[in-house]
């Protein structure tokens, strides 16, 4: 693909995530919502969850997900990912570790294949948040306000998380 068709390509994908927005955005908001808290406590809420069913269900609207990133955001947003992904790890661990000390539990009470569905939907959820916020800041086609939006987006999460694993206090 050459350099122009590939900006185009970017272009449009972005014309059609913006253009999308006010359905797009609420609609997976809620509805990622929805799916990623059944398998919260379809993977947490028992004493043995059915990883069988935990994987089916979460595994299928995680794919079926991604598939709508790719073709909404483009690869180059979906890359981004995987930059969540690195904040999620920390993130995930201290907001998960969070939610579950409010039940008297802890992450290491769990396998870790335990935590992947709940895992993915986290990275999943800070993925679309992080698109939301490049375009309520209207950044997405502007280089230098892109890279404060990015900027300010993983200090605050560092924060977040931080904050969140001081709270924690150490493992006993």
């Amino acid at each position: 693909m050459t350099q122009s068709n590939r900006k185009t390509a970017t272009a449009g994908r972005q014309g059609l995530a913006a253009d999308a927005g006010r359905f797009i955005y609420p609609f997976f908001m809620f509805h990622m919502l929805a799916f990623g808290l059944s398998g919260f406590f379809l993977a947490y809420g028992g004493d043995t969850p059915d990883l069988g069913f935990v994987y089916a269900h979460g595994g299928i609207a995680i794919v079926v997900y991604l598939a709508f990133y790719l073709v909404l955001f483009g690869i180059d947003q979906v890359k981004w990912m995987l930059i969540n992904a690195g904040l999620g790890i920390l993130g995930i661990y201290a907001q998960i570790g969070w939610i579950l000390g409010r039940f008297g539990r802890r992450v290491e009470d769990y396998p870790w294949y335990v935590h992947v569905v709940p895992f993915l939907y986290y990275i999943l959820y800070t993925f679309l948040l992080r698109q939301f916020l490049l375009d309520i800041t209207r950044s997405r086609t502007d280089a230098r306000r892109r890279a404060w939006v990015e900027s300010g987006y993983v200090v605050v999460s560092l924060l977040v998380y931080a904050y969140l694993l001081w709270r924690a206090g150490p493992r006993q």
